[in-house]
């Protein structure tokens, strides 16, 4: 299935999901405002970050009630600040508080990832390397997360098992070596690219001889990083990985490398602080 298609169908699914478990049968509280009471509310980033969730929310409160309606004054991508209100809705008043969880759950959520990712692209400005995810995601939310990191200026790596040969130390073991894996890959799907993760300078040597299209130099020195660099010469792209945080992210980009990929973008975020606050109330 193509990206966009599957985001697509993903949103539509992850949104049915977060009403279910959140609404299950009904909103009990809700029933204790009259049924043709409306309302507006904003929603407010109570601190500095970037928009992302913008297509789940829309597809939340229109599952619950068409009549909803959502003004957006920031885009996914968007830098806000603190304070600003980046969404109003008008409906329904039960609407707006049954919902109100939902949208802000997956909102705090993305918004985190892609926060993290843009401060991780921010130190690395100018070097032209390019940040990577991983499959280190929140069980669950693969493509959304994924989503977020473009939102926050990086890249995807590969999506999942299916897309791209990632040979690892443990398949390496069980083919019998870098070439054979290498070479059982091209068998398999030739129009696929094959990525090889190394440990060693003489690891990297047998993917490159092997004819590797990328090269993960995993957990690599930042001195030999450099001499990774020196010894690829432009054969392979180059992919650090491992030890990779703010405190090293542009000593690693400096050695020439293509890519560094990180596993914090998605597994090691903390939720934007959001909130909605009811602005108006009124019967219809």
């Amino acid at each position: 299935m193509h990206y966009q298609s599957a985001l697509a169908e993903e949103i539509r699914a992850s949104a049915a999901r977060l009403l279910a478990e959140d609404v299950g049968p009904g909103d009990i509280t809700a029933q204790l405002i009259p049924e043709h009471q409306w309302a507006s509310a904003d929603v407010i980033s109570r601190e500095a970050a970037i928009l992302c969730g913008a297509p789940w929310v829309d597809e939340l409160f229109r599952r619950l009630d068409s009549r909803v309606s959502l003004t957006w004054h920031a885009a996914d991508g968007d830098k806000l600040e603190a304070g600003q209100c980046f969404l109003t809705l008008e409906g329904p008043a039960r609407i707006l508080l049954t919902g109100e969880r939902a949208a802000l759950n997956v909102l705090q959520t993305l918004s985190a990832t892609a926060t993290a990712t843009r401060t991780y692209v921010d130190l690395i400005e100018g070097t032209g390397v390019r940040l990577l995810d991983t499959r280190k995601t929140l069980p669950g939310m693969r493509l959304a997360q994924k989503y977020a990191v473009t939102c926050g200026g990086g890249h995807n790596h590969r999506i999942g098992l299916w897309d791209a040969f990632l040979i690892k130390e443990n398949h390496i073991a069980a083919c019998g070596g870098i070439q054979a894996a290498v070479a059982q890959a091209r068998k398999l799907a030739s129009d696929l690219p094959v990525e090889v993760e190394v440990e060693t300078f003489e690891e990297l040597d047998q993917a490159l001889a092997a004819g590797a299209d990328i090269v993960m130099l995993d957990n690599f020195a930042i001195e030999d990083l450099h001499v990774a660099v020196e010894i690829n010469g432009g054969r392979a792209t180059l992919e650090a990985s491992g030890n990779v945080d703010a405190t090293t992210l542009r000593a690693i980009a400096d050695t020439g490398v293509d890519c560094i990929s990180s596993g914090a973008l998605t597994k090691d975020i903390a939720s934007i602080d959001l909130s909605m606050r009811i602005t108006r109330s009124y019967s219809v």
